[in-house]
């Protein structure tokens, strides 16, 4: 199993009367090359849930094991190498650095993995062509719409290989048809092998998923497959 999280709390202010459990006795399994939407409405607990799967936040308690290792009792230098080689985020914000060109901006996290610098550029640039970016590669985040820059954020994602993919509601400040393409780009990378999860309010974007679970208030309400048409 690559992903397995049993019982799973996040809770803020504990033991306070302002106390809130984001998540709340939470448990999960992900297998390898699956496609699952997690969804819930604002407050739900999905976006916390993202964070404590992708390594960016550490649960209160329970049980966290990613590929076979306890999680919960790395080092944040060792969740930061889990990072880089486990998982590519895709935020519905972009997160591009202004400064830097999209072929910059690609290359970022294979500096931080530690790619050799002769094939860093080859990399993203490979990257950037399988999101349809290579033609923009010398052009700022300023200089792009919306929808380019998230396919400028998932050629980021995608670059160093990672067998998971976290997505944070990537469609969210994408037009419909901008939207389409980000989706169909996600659905490439789970016919190639990538786990992809992706984390969303959208029941219409949840339906292209082969497997959703519901969250409500902290807690999986429900955990179904379904069929889709795009295979």
């Amino acid at each position: 199993m690559l992903i397995e999280i049993k019982d799973l709390y996040k809770i803020y202010n504990e033991g306070k009367e302002s106390e809130v459990r984001a998540l709340d006795g939470v448990s999960l399994s992900i297998d390898r090359g699956e496609f699952v939407a997690i969804v819930g409405q604002s407050g739900s607990g999905k976006s916390t849930l993202m964070n404590v799967l992708g390594c960016l936040d550490v649960p209160t308690y329970g049980d966290y094991h990613l590929d076979g290792v306890d999680v919960t009792e790395l080092s944040d230098k060792k969740l930061a190498h889990i990072r880089n080689k486990q998982i590519g985020f895709i935020f519905q914000g972009y997160n591009l650095i202004q400064e830097l060109n999209a072929l910059e901006n690609v290359t970022l996290p294979l500096i931080y993995q530690g790619t050799p610098l002769g094939s860093r550029e080859e990399r993203a640039m490979e990257a950037l062509a399988k999101v349809g970016m290579d033609g923009r590669a010398k052009h700022r985040p300023s200089e792009m719409s919306g929808g380019q820059q998230q396919r400028v954020a998932i050629a980021r994602a995608i670059a160093t290989h990672p067998p998971i993919i976290m997505a944070d509601e990537p469609t969210g400040a994408l037009d419909s048809k901008t939207g389409a393409h980000v989706l169909e780009i996600l659905r490439e990378l789970y016919r190639g092998g990538t786990t992809v999860i992706l984390i969303t309010h959208d029941n219409g974007i949840a339906a292209t998923a082969r497997r959703v679970v519901r969250l409500s208030d902290g807690r999986i309400i429900s955990d179904e497959a379904q069929e889709v048409d795009w295979e």
